[in-house]
């Protein structure tokens, strides 16, 4: 795996212009050794067998390291999904000295989700459940340590709302406190690519989630090629590939050998006072 992200990291800065490899400063493609408890949190048997099978496209341990998500933090996910993907490694991390927030919006994945939450108490009971965007009467304004969001941000961008990915990251700006770190992973759109395609292909240009990043307040920390794949050249809508596969038995077998999506890994920090 470090051979395949230093090469993946060299072949970006290859063909990145030197403004642009600014951004990416000595975080393109490295990340922190997962902790014990981070280790244990993914090997735990509250995982389901098909959320593990996964792993291997989104490669948890590393991805958590490099956000730098500590069993101790006030940790906010945003949109876990029913599935709670990502929750079911984030409750048992943060169980003894930490508190997790799932802020998932209105709707049958919020069903689904306090029905998964509400079936596991020994697991899920000290979740806390936030609104989104956040409110200080759910999550104080400067009380998370982290805030984490996998794979939404194209969501927000494609709803009938125009404003609703910038109120979502102006509310991250107000959760976290100084000093906290927004982490977030989405489908890659090529910066070559047209920009009307993020209405409709589930794909996302790094520079977009950087702007509205920046819009709210945030700095660029760094960014990791820990989940890029370059099989995937996101010429089509992102559902045709795994777990999806929205187009059924259609090209199934082309789509399951590209695997999931090719992802960007942003970290940002709310600066300092």
């Amino acid at each position: 795996m470090r051979q395949y992200l230093v090469a993946s990291a060299a072949l970006f800065f290859a063909s990145t212009p030197l403004a642009a490899q600014t951004d990416h400063s000595a975080h393109a493609g490295h990340a922190a050794a997962p902790s014990t408890e981070l280790a244990a949190a993914i090997a735990a048997p509250n995982r389901s067998d098909a959320n593990k099978a996964r792993d291997k496209y989104r490669h948890p341990a590393e991805t958590l390291a490099f956000f730098g998500v500590k069993p101790t933090d006030t940790v906010v996910e945003v949109s876990p999904g029913g599935g709670g993907w990502y929750t079911e490694i984030l409750a048992p991390y943060l169980a003894k000295g930490g508190t997790l927030y799932l802020a998932q919006p209105e709707g049958r994945y919020l069903t689904s989700l306090k029905a998964k939450v509400a079936g596991d108490p020994a697991t899920y009971g000290k979740a806390k459940w936030a609104d989104f965007p956040m409110t200080a009467a759910t999550v104080p304004d400067g009380s998370a340590d982290v805030l984490l969001t996998f794979r939404n941000v194209h969501n927000w961008i494609m709803d009938k709302d125009p404003t609703l990915a910038e109120r979502a990251f102006a509310s991250f700006f107000r959760t976290l406190k100084p000093g906290g770190v927004l982490g977030v992973v989405d489908h890659r759109l090529p910066e070559s690519s047209d920009s009307a395609l993020e209405k409709s292909s589930g794909y996302t240009k790094r520079s977009t989630i950087v702007a509205l990043a920046q819009k709210a307040g945030f700095k660029l920390a760094g960014e990791s090629e820990i989940n890029a794949n370059p099989k995937d050249k996101a010429d089509g809508k992102v559902w045709r590939l795994p777990p999806t596969l929205g187009e059924g038995d259609a090209n199934r077998e082309t789509y399951v050998a590209i695997g999931e999506s090719d992802r960007m890994t942003l970290k940002f920090v709310k600066p300092a006072k």
